[in-house]
């Protein structure tokens, strides 16, 4: 006699715990317990059967692995937290017995400071398991560095916050690792390249944020906590892999000041390109230091110039050995199209380097600052009102190549007047008349700077106009597919053959039917005149007119399909053939629609008959080209129904799918097409 099984001591009642058997066998709290299993990477799972794996009577809803709980077992947290616990007594004990310093020394001095290294040891045991996960730690960190400070979020948190995202931006912006950027609803896409590992956060924009009450920030501060360390982490591996000094230093005035990366200075081997970055002079005043830096930025764009007159004239054997990124070009129009390789930190980094920008300030500084940056822009203005560190405030400085307006162009008698100059006691600083252009300067909005930097090159600014309609702005990650909607590809390349014509055949035919409306509410009318003389000479005569109505309808039926088809008969074979399926197809309706009146006992009236034949006629009224579209579809249809015959039945269904899914890709890239035709024949107009 085999051994009789004991419940819940075997199969899935072995393997999986519930939340409460969990917490009973760690002894904690239920808010410990999910600091913990945030702090540990542990998740509640679903058991194939909750009836197996529940011990008890009772449904269960949350369950864990019990090898995840018996490793929880051995936690060194586990008695930080039964120490915060102990602590938390003796100082509610004390403040109950009025006695608030002996409280107060108690938070004070045994207070358990509880560190998560060992946990981002264990968690990620190389660098490139850190970086891989860090998506998710920089949407977080930057979304509560947004945040406004509460009793929920500290302001300690969310300055923890920012100086992490800045150190983290300032090792993009000297290493160039930037590739992409997208502007979205929910808020601005990065994506980064950091040793091979392709990074993307999302950064909210800096609107005024209303902290609701239906948001647990409990448990977001316990992944803040977590993330925090993990960022600190990555950072000191970022810097040091460089040649700087970690952390760096921090400027509170000038943060104070609203500098944000401008309060950071960065020492170490790469403290000659932290320079460039260092502002000039907020007056921006034109001193000796001034006239210093512009001579040194001039030598450095002469040997750039230079290094480019040289490129031009390298040989073949030296361009084979040139370290260039290749292309993919496809070899046929209809071949796929092969994903090319990104940006390189050098090619990136020379984007933006011989400009000198200014941002007005209607425009977004933080985002435009740190992507001008990240692409090798080495001096950025704005007014004195957005904050420090800036390369000058001098709207009118003449070293200023591209302006960043958000505004369109105003007449001038619009034009706002001339600020007042400042107080006494106080440095004036030149200033223009808002709205004006300055001469031999180029004004552009934010979205050019986001479209040269996805597509890699500079793109013409003449299409960024202040005022003018801006290109699509379309995410950098999603590609083309064949067959699908490009909006960035004309319309004459993406549209089928004979496409146009045939949609303003449609469309023409579409508007003689609505313009015949009123001929045919007239014949309507006489029809129902004619009905009731019918119906007058049918009481006279015993009602018994049912047959020679059929015989009517019968011979007039006849006589249109006679006319249809000597009017037909020089048409093309296939149009014919088609007509003359149409037209059996309405005989055979109407045909059906009188023996359902003769078995109803009611009489058959012609204006019945003329109704549904001229719906058939005004469905079916369709252009030679909406004709051959239609057969040569339905000649595509019956091949691939003859190829879907040949397939077995697994084949079939994956067909079928494949069919659903590039018709409805079709259908929708049609549509769009039909909306851009529509709007560029409004535009010429």
């Amino acid at each position: 006699m085999g051994k009789i099984k004991k419940k819940g001591a075997s199969g899935q009642a072995k393997n999986f715990i519930t939340r409460t058997q969990a917490v009973r066998k760690l002894q904690i709290s239920l808010p410990d317990f999910r600091r913990l299993c945030i702090f540990k990477g542990i998740y509640p799972r679903e058991p194939r059967n909750k009836k197996k794996a529940s011990k008890t009577a009772t449904p269960s809803t949350t369950f864990y692995y019990t090898r995840d709980i018996q490793y929880l077992l051995h936690e060194p947290l586990l008695a930080k937290f039964r120490e915060q616990k102990a602590l938390s007594k003796k100082i509610a004990r004390s403040l109950g017995r009025g006695e608030v310093g002996d409280a107060a020394r108690l938070e004070k001095t045994f207070a358990p400071k509880i560190t998560l290294d060992h946990i981002i040891k264990e968690r990620y045991p190389t660098f490139i398991d850190a970086l891989r996960d860090l998506d998710d730690a920089l949407s977080l960190l930057f979304l509560f560095a947004n945040l406004p400070s509460t009793t929920t979020v500290p302001p300690k948190t969310i300055a923890r916050c920012q100086r992490l995202c800045h150190e983290f931006q300032h090792y993009l912006i000297t290493t160039n690792s930037l590739r992409k950027s997208f502007l979205s609803i929910k808020g601005i896409y990065y994506q980064a390249t950091v040793q091979g590992q392709d990074i993307m956060w999302l950064v909210p924009y800096r609107f005024v944020q209303r902290v609701t009450g239906d948001v647990d920030f409990r448990i977001m501060g316990t992944f803040v906590e977590f993330y925090t360390t993990l960022l600190s982490f990555v950072n000191f591996r970022l810097y040091t892999s460089i040649g700087l000094v970690y952390p760096p230093k921090f400027d509170a005035k000038r943060d104070e000041g609203g500098a944000e990366l401008g309060a950071f200075t960065l020492e170490g081997r790469k403290m000659d390109a932290q320079k460039a970055i260092e502002p000039e002079q907020p007056n921006g005043s034109v001193d000796k230091a001034s006239t210093d830096i512009q001579a040194k930025v001039d030598t450095i764009l002469e040997k750039v110039q230079l290094n480019k007159e040289q490129d031009v004239h390298i040989t073949d054997a030296q361009e084979e050995n040139n370290d260039a990124i290749d292309t993919f070009e496809a070899t046929g129009p209809e071949a796929d199209i092969l994903p090319q390789p990104e940006l390189s930190g050098d090619e990136a980094g020379s984007l933006f380097v011989p400009f000198t920008f200014f941002i007005s300030r209607e425009a977004p500084r933080p985002p435009l600052e740190f992507l001008l940056r990240a692409f090798g822009c080495k001096r950025i203005g704005w007014d004195s009102v957005l904050g420090e560190g800036a390369f000058t405030h001098d709207e009118a400085d003449t070293r200023i190549t591209h302006q960043i307006v958000d505004r369109p162009p105003l007449s001038e008698s619009a034009l706002p007047p001339l600020p007042s100059n400042p107080t006494e006691g106080t440095e004036a600083t030149p200033r223009i008349r808002p709205g004006t252009r300055v001469p031999g300067r180029t004004y552009v909005q934010p979205q050019w700077i986001w479209d040269c930097v996805n597509e890699g090159k500079l793109l013409r600014p003449d299409l960024y106009a202040p005022g003018a309609t801006l290109p699509p702005h379309l995410s950098p990650w999603v590609k083309p597919s064949t067959g699908g909607y490009d909006p960035r590809a004309p319309l004459e390349e993406q549209e089928e053959e004979g496409e146009a014509q045939r949609i303003a055949e449609e469309e023409g035919f579409e508007s003689e039917g609505e313009e015949s409306e009123e001929e045919v509410d007239m014949a309507k009318n006489l029809l129902a005149d004619n009905d009731e003389d019918v119906s007058e000479e049918e009481s006279v005569d015993g009602g018994m007119d049912v047959a020679d109505s059929e015989d009517d309808s019968e011979e007039d039926d006849e006589d249109e399909i006679m006319v249809d088809k000597f009017a037909g008969a020089d048409d093309e074979p296939e149009e014919a053939s088609s007509g003359d399926e149409d037209e059996e197809e309405t005989a055979r309706t109407q045909h059906q629609r009188e023996l359902e009146a003769e078995a109803a006992g009611l009489p058959f009236s012609s204006a019945v008959g003329a109704e549904a034949s001229e719906k058939d006629s005004k469905k079916k009224k369709k252009g030679p080209l909406a004709k051959k579209h239609a057969s040569k579809k339905k000649k595509e249809e019956e091949e691939l129904e003859r190829q879907r015959m040949m397939m077995s039945r697994k084949k079939r269904k994956l067909f079928d799918k494949m069919q659903y899914s590039n018709k409805k890709r079709d259908e929708e890239a049609e549509k769009l097409r039909r909306k851009r035709r529509k709007l560029e024949e409004e535009l010429k107009k």
